[in-house]
């Protein structure tokens, strides 16, 4: 007679494996990284599917157009959130400020990422640099200029620029205001205004249309634009703005900066992520020369790592030497920057 215990040794086996597929997804769901972004995903999309390709982590991205510091804060020790993803040195230290992230400890990152492009206690890094230069018309004979030049009375009614309380350039009057004080960065504000050929509107890329047009001769703007325009397709309007100017890299006046301004894209650490391993991992590889590469490549931005190669259009720049001032340190002059705009009605 056949013991009633004879079907155990047959079920065992398929309960184990049952146990072992369960396992498997859960390991799987546990190394998925939640990415929360103020970027546009399809910018970033490219690199992250590089990653998940060398890795097997896959990022959820969760693009947060606005307040995302609030969703964070509301979410709070549940959040799902392992990386916070932004562009412009202000915003990421309101992240800091918020409490929201948290200081890490990365060897890869500490040696790739220079001191004055990441917190001094490891709580954001920067991963791209975005340097603010001059659109020079390009028959105009100026190959190199200061921040400072824009306010020479030589330039009046000739320059372009978008809003003073766009963060672009709030970041770099909080720079002027770092190098030069604040009382010589209100006249500097005064004399840009005087000298500009119409109101300060508009985009990044309407200062390269408006010197087409012949309404100005140099302005200020963020490099990564002309990367675009000039790669766009021949005959286009972007295109035509881009072949009407040529880049040049402004520095300071000051004998102990002679950089150029630059603000970034960074990211952190989520105070609360549920998989910091793996988030440390995904920020090690946005600056791996793979990751590094892309970004020059695909968005034209300059790569925060030493040695990359360029898109041939940004490499036509020039050799980029960054603004050794602590990028912290300049941001700290913000809202000092935000209300000299509107003392001297920069945008009227």
């Amino acid at each position: 007679m056949r013991s009633n215990r004879e079907p155990r040794p047959l079920f065992r086996p398929f309960m184990l494996a049952g146990l072992t597929a369960l396992s498997a997804v859960s390991a799987t769901a546990a190394a998925d990284v939640s990415l929360y972004t103020t970027r546009e995903p399809k910018l970033i999309q490219p690199l992250l599917d590089e990653f998940t390709k060398d890795s097997g982590v896959k990022v959820n991205t969760v693009f947060v157009k606005d307040g995302l510091i609030e969703r964070v804060k509301a979410e709070g020790a549940k959040s799902p959130a392992d990386v916070l993803m932004t562009v412009d040195i202000g915003n990421l230290l309101d992240l800091v400020d918020a409490g929201i992230t948290q200081p890490i400890e990365s060897k890869i990152l500490n040696e790739t990422i220079p001191a004055n492009l990441r917190g001094a206690d490891n709580q954001w890094y920067a991963l791209s640099l975005r340097d603010r230069v001059a659109y020079v018309a390009k028959d105009l004979d100026v190959n190199a200029i200061t921040y400072e030049a824009f306010a020479d009375p030589k330039w009046k009614g000739k320059v372009c620029i978008r809003s003073g309380q766009h963060p672009y350039n709030t970041a770099l009057i909080a720079a002027m205001i770092a190098h030069d004080g604040a009382p010589a960065t209100e006249a500097w504000l005064r004399n840009v205004k005087n000298n500009l050929g119409r109101k300060a509107a508009g985009g990044d890329r309407d200062v390269a249309r408006d010197i087409l047009g012949g309404i100005c001769d140099i302005g200020i703007a963020n490099a990564y634009y002309v990367g675009q325009m000039k790669n766009a397709e021949p005959g286009t309007d972007a295109r035509k703005w881009g072949d009407s100017i040529k880049v040049v890299r402004p520095t300071f006046a000051n004998e102990n900066s002679r950089g150029t301004h630059v603000n970034i894209s960074g990211a952190a650490v989520a105070r609360h992520a549920p998989n910091k391993a793996d988030a440390i991992k995904l920020l090690e590889y946005l600056v791996s020369d793979k990751a590094q590469s892309l970004y020059a490549n695909a968005n034209y931005e300059y790569p925060v790592k030493a040695g990359v190669k360029l898109d041939p259009v940004v490499a036509s720049f020039g050799t980029l030497v960054v603004d050794p001032l602590p990028l912290a340190e300049i941001a700290k002059h913000r809202k000092q920057a935000s209300e000299l705009v509107d003392k001297v009605g920069f945008n009227d």
